[in-house]
């Protein structure tokens, strides 16, 4: 098959090593070019994101070591310093480990989506760096069309895996309309961030983050078109909040059980749901005790994530049976082109000594009327051509005993045996 697939990844190497070898988008096309050309690839593509790079490719002789070689030099590293940290795959296998990458299989989070979304813009690098030819395009192609698969068929990534994605799971099981919602985020951190952009992604409009510090929170308002308060005036911004995700380092409670009492005076009672994300509580425990809030902490979210991930390594057996499915139609259809080269040629002789005969009937039907006569010389010659080297190939098979050969040419032309009929 001659696929192989090289690279690093969180399983194999801390991230010290993983920004050694990682590549900008912008450098990924002039890469790709280079690869090729070092390491003599039929075929290359490459996927680089901070948890891996790996490099697939098309080699004839399976270079691994010229790729290797090719990889510490652009990366200006020590000739064997990645060895400890590389894997390699082959044919079927290298095959099956795209697929699975594809499927979130061999990721941090099992099942994560943006895996694939990465492999689809490595994918658009490789054609545009014009790397990409038969075999990969299809292998890119169905690992597309397996990853779609699975998802759709599996749970492998419809469940919570982190506190911000299972907050915003649970949020979504008590409104309705996300879109006319109210979030306030308190803190600026990278738990914060990441459930700003859940909600966002649901189409929570209406967004303000409070935090200490007002510069960081400004940096995360201005990618959601956020607004922007200090911790002093949450008060103020709680009656508005249908949502509240707060996630601080403060030592003692930000958010008390009376500032909730007042706020949901003035929101008429309508419902609240708190997620505290902070430990120590920014919530005060006190605040579950309140009619129409919906307050979860870290302890309960963990328990979804703890099922959740249940759920997810179950999905994964279903996914790795797809997938070894999959593979191994691949593996059929790289086989199926050993005889496209033996097809061609076939039909390029056959059309020759076919235009050949074709002139030579021509020419000698010139000044004579007898069409008939002409066709039926133009299928006796046609007939003895094209039956010329099979009859031989027959001939010396049988007188050889090589009864299987025979057999193989009349299962190649259908032939019936009359004694049978």
């Amino acid at each position: 098959m001659n696929i192989l697939s090289i690279g690093i990844n969180h399983k194999t190497a801390p991230v010290e090593i993983r920004g050694k070898v990682a590549f900008q988008p912008e450098q990924i096309v002039p890469a790709l070019e280079s690869l090729q050309s070092a390491a003599q690839l039929q075929e290359v593509a490459l996927i680089s994101t901070c948890n891996r790079s790996e490099i697939y490719a098309v080699a004839q002789d399976g270079d691994i070591a010229a790729i290797v070689r090719w990889l510490e030099n652009y990366h200006a590293l020590d000739s064997g310093v990645l060895a400890p940290y590389l894997y390699e795959h082959h044919d079927i296998q290298a095959v099956k480990h795209i697929m699975g990458v594809a499927c979130g299989l061999d990721s941090l989070v099992l099942g994560e989506p943006q895996i694939l979304g990465q492999l689809k813009q490595s994918y658009s690098f490789a054609r545009q760096a014009g790397t990409l030819q038969t075999r990969l395009e299809k292998l890119f192609q169905q690992t597309f069309a397996i990853a779609k698969r699975v998802r759709t068929e599996t749970e492998i990534g419809a469940s919570a895996v982190s506190v911000a994605f299972a907050a915003v799971t649970l949020s979504k099981q008590i409104f309705s309309d996300m879109s006319k919602l109210n979030a306030l985020f308190v803190g600026a951190g990278e738990t914060i961030e990441l459930a700003a952009r859940h909600l966002h992604a649901q189409g929570v409009k209406q967004m303000v983050v409070a935090n200490r510090t007002r510069e960081r929170a400004e940096n995360l308002a201005s990618e959601f078109s956020a607004r922007t308060i200090s911790l002093d005036e949450i008060p103020e911004a709680l009656p508005q909040a249908d949502i509240l995700i707060s996630s601080t380092g403060s030592p003692l409670p930000i958010i008390g059980k009376g500032m909730v009492e007042r706020a949901l005076h003035q929101r008429k009672r309508k419902p609240i749901f708190m997620v505290d994300l902070a430990v120590p509580r920014d919530i005060e425990a006190e605040v579950a005790d309140l009619s129409d809030i919906y307050l979860y902490t870290v302890d309960d979210l963990e328990g979804v994530i703890e099922d959740n991930m249940k759920a997810r390594e179950n999905a994964k057996i279903s996914a790795l049976e797809m997938i070894d499915d999959s593979a191994v139609q691949f593996e059929a259809w790289i086989r199926s082109l050993s005889g496209v080269d033996v097809i061609k040629q076939f039909r390029a002789q056959l059309q020759e000594i076919r235009d050949e005969e074709v002139v030579r009937a021509l020419h000698a039907h010139e000044g004579h009327g007898d069409t008939e006569k002409s066709l039926r010389e133009l299928a006796h010659r046609l007939t003895n051509k094209f039956l010329h080297h099979p009859t031989r190939y027959i001939q010396k098979a049988a007188s050889s005993g090589d009864e299987d050969s025979a057999h193989h040419v009349s299962k190649i032309f259908e032939l019936k045996d009359k004694n049978n009929q």
